[in-house]
């Protein structure tokens, strides 16, 4: 349930009536936005008179939230939501570019490519240390080792970073890290989302190869609803019955997700098509469709790249890339 309140309505007011709904074991949630005032309760919303509370002064409408994510919701929120990533700004007109590779090798490769990619205009650091693989015998990343080479980078380049964790109990791990990253195989892992609702980190959440968008606001409602909403929407492709990528890129998702919630929506054009080839004109159309950043795979030699180097653009593409992502953002802009 949301109230509207009237622009007349003083702090004062507002206090007494949030006053009165927490007495009756609600949670309420507060969004100042630019032209009006919403509380958004939830709870057991079923005791609640909306005659009695539409009647009062502050208050201009009362309605009832139909779809299950509620904190997730643009209803809740009217106004996009703009996560801070030490001093860098992501959602509503602010964009940023994640780029690195799919994995944490080496000291000399993470340093090389971080180095680059700054240069080219990546704001962010993306790197994995954990890699959850298909296979057993398929290389597994450096673990706690990966993130230490990846504070180095980030302390010689002053990009924050991010990395994909697959346990809660790695947590302690990434106390340094500045998003975490939660994969498509870990975005109905309901016990570690609760967890990462408990921190106040960024959460970079990655839609499931096969789950609806509403699945993926229910998952980041999980991380909400523990009063963590730093949380970035992330649409990286999805099963279909085409062969001929990795997998489908659904572009429609960015302007649905940001029709259904405020929170920030970035695409991952590198696995959602698992070609590099294919990773720039992506890129582009995910700008044009309105996204709020990208996160691209970038690798110094894609050929001997310990995973995912198919999808890997070299330094050099990534650089072209960018020219041209910058280049559609001032159309779109325009």
């Amino acid at each position: 349930m949301i109230a509207v309140l009237k622009s007349s309505a003083t702090k004062e007011q507002i206090e007494k009536l949030i006053a009165w709904l927490k007495s009756k074991k609600l949670a309420v949630h507060l969004s100042e936005g630019e032209f009006c005032t919403i509380l958004g309760l939830v709870g057991d919303t079923s005791q609640i008179d909306i005659g009695l509370v539409e009647g009062l002064d502050i208050v201009a409408s009362v309605k009832r939230i139909s779809e299950p994510f509620k904190r997730a919701n643009r209803k809740f929120h009217p106004d996009d939501s703009v996560i801070d990533i030490c001093g860098l700004k992501i959602g509503g007109s602010d964009f940023q570019i994640m780029a690195g590779p799919c994995s944490v090798e080496s000291k000399e490769q993470i340093l090389g490519i971080a180095k680059s990619v700054h240069a080219s205009g990546a704001s962010i650091l993306r790197g994995g240390a954990f890699k959850p693989r298909t296979s057993p015998y398929d290389f597994q990343g450096l673990r706690a080792d990966g993130i230490e080479l990846l504070l180095e980078a980030k302390k010689q380049t002053g990009m924050p970073i991010v990395s994909e964790i697959m346990n809660a109990n790695h947590l302690p791990m990434f106390e340094q890290v500045d998003i975490i990253q939660v994969g498509a195989r870990s975005m109905q892992n309901f016990e570690m989302l609760k967890e990462l609702g408990m921190t106040k980190k960024p959460i970079l959440l990655k839609r499931g190869f096969s789950n609806t968008l509403q699945e993926l606001l229910m998952s980041a409602e999980y991380i909400m609803a523990g009063g963590n909403n730093n949380v970035i929407l992330c649409e990286r492709g999805i099963r279909t019955f085409e062969t001929c990528t990795r997998n489908t890129l659904d572009i429609s998702a960015v302007p649905m997700l940001r029709e259904l919630s405020h929170l920030p929506v970035v695409v991952d054009p590198s696995h959602a098509s698992g070609i590099a080839r294919l990773v720039k004109p992506m890129a582009m159309a995910a700008v044009a469709a309105g996204a709020h950043g990208l996160m691209i795979e970038v690798h110094n030699d894609p050929q001997s790249a310990l995973c995912d180097g198919a999808q890997s653009l070299t330094p050099e593409q990534f650089s072209e890339t960018a020219e041209r992502i910058r280049k559609v953002r001032e159309a779109v802009a325009a």
